[in-house]
């Protein structure tokens, strides 16, 4: 990837429409970035239907729902859920009778785990297990959804899996030093990259963030194939991160939070969408910027970015509504303190001679370094102390916005789309914002 694919203008179009069905590839869990698309798809009248990741018994062993579960996974989704369990990744997967990959992990200590060895043909076979049950989970699954599309209607499949870190005490440790520590406790994200622990999480990432989005798209040809041979339409959009243009000294500019150990898989993501592009599959996945989740609140200053959200929703038509934002942040904030002294602040960070250097798309991702880890974590720190509770931050506000302004775009861009590659910055966004809540 040299070159970014961004959407300038505000999508208008719409293929989809009452009785076209939304298929939710992966479990709703709480506010996310799917909450947008889903609104949309409600809105058009579509069936909306989901999938779950199923869940683990005393042993581990997984299995589908039970009628609680089935019934509380519905209501939250406000759809139907097809109770087969497709729970990506091969971390604790392994042939009968042999240890999985987490347990292979267990005997890993933060003294031992850069020179700890796995065994990589036992983990190849545990891979193969999982490729093997997830493959035959989502033909299954498929199964099922074929009979609740009608014949010659359109679909909508958005593809949220992500993620992939097997769960091992050292990891934790691990982690909160890589992305939470500067000083004493910095520890380089190459040397975990270098590890057979980080390579495992890099094989992992790539099973969950970006094969399955390739399991859905092979797994649902023959739905494609009915719907489009009676005039419907199929189209699939993934949620990717690969950097994100925001307002610096007044210009758009293209930035990114390092380290991002899931980049590489959110790169293969963008893959396999170009392949399938290159098949006649519309297939996107959308750069989105970065937010505050539960699961990225590890990475201490991946929410730097979001500040200047405020300066672009001024520039991009911003009203009343836009002004409004400002109080909302401003009022977060402990007396005496400024929201123009906060984004001055934030000004200055990205003016910082560091920061430039990790501007840098075609390195991207890069590695840590104490240097970066001075500047971003210290700049992170200091401004959520200016704020009045760790409860309520600016950023969670922020984060709001994108996720409100991002379900439109992704949904009406479907219709139509450009590129099997595109990128949502903050320029659209503050439009799309505006273009709503000035009306």
């Amino acid at each position: 990837m040299t070159e970014i694919t961004s959407l300038r203008d505000i999508p208008k179009e719409n293929i989809f429409r009452k009785g076209d069905t939304f298929v939710l590839f992966g479990e709703l869990f709480g506010r996310g970035y799917v909450n947008g698309l889903l609104d949309e798809a409600r809105k058009a009248g579509m069936n909306i239907v989901g999938m779950t990741v199923g869940r683990r018994d005393e042993n581990q062993q997984l299995r589908p729902l039970d009628a609680e579960e089935l019934a509380t996974a519905e209501a939250n989704l406000g759809g139907r859920v097809i109770n087969v369990p497709l729970m990506a990744g091969f971390d604790l997967d392994a042939p009968d009778g042999e240890p999985t990959p987490t347990a292979l992990l267990a005997g890993m200590t933060l003294k031992s785990w850069q020179e700890d060895k796995l065994d990589w043909a036992q983990i190849e076979r545990c891979r193969a297990a999982g490729t093997a049950r997830f493959s035959a989970s989502v033909a299954k699954a498929m199964a099922e959804l074929d009979s609740l599309i009608p014949d010659g209607s359109n679909v909508y499949f958005a593809h949220t899996m992500a993620g992939g870190i097997p769960k091992v005490k050292v990891f934790l440790a691990i982690a909160n030093r890589i992305y939470k520590g500067r000083g004493e406790r910095f520890m380089s994200s190459r040397a975990l990259l270098d590890s057979d622990l980080g390579k495992l999480i890099l094989m992992n990432f790539d099973e969950v963030t970006a094969n399955t989005f390739q399991h859905l798209i092979d797994g649902s040809a023959a739905i494609r194939a009915r719907l489009e041979q009676q005039g419907g339409q199929a189209r699939y959009s993934a949620y990717g991160y690969h950097g994100t243009e925001i307002l610096i000294d007044d210009k758009y500019q293209w930035q990114t939070y390092s380290n991002y150990t899931q980049g590489r898989a959110k790169m293969r993501l963008e893959d396999v969408a170009k392949g399938a592009w290159a098949k006649g599959v519309k297939a996107s996945v959308f750069n989105c910027p970065e937010i505050r989740t539960n699961s990225s609140d590890i990475f201490a200053g991946v929410e730097l970015s979001l500040f200047p959200l405020l300066n672009a929703l001024k520039k991009e038509g911003g009203t009343a509504w836009s002004q409004q934002q400002w109080e909302v942040c401003q009022s977060l904030l402990e007396d005496g303190v400024s929201l123009q002294d906060l984004l001055d602040r934030i000004a200055a960070y990205n003016g910082d001679a560091t920061s430039v250097l990790f501007r840098n798309f075609a390195a991207w991702p890069m590695d840590n370094t104490p240097e970066l880890a001075e500047v971003m974590i210290g700049t992170s720190d200091s401004i959520t102390k200016l704020h009045k509770t760790r409860e309520a931050l600016i950023t969670d506000h922020l984060s709001s916005l994108v996720l409100e302004g991002t379900g439109p775009l992704m949904f009406h861009e479907m219709s139509a789309p450009r590129a099997p590659v595109i990128w949502l910055n903050h320029d659209i966004i503050a439009r799309q914002l505006n273009s709503v809540h000035n009306n």
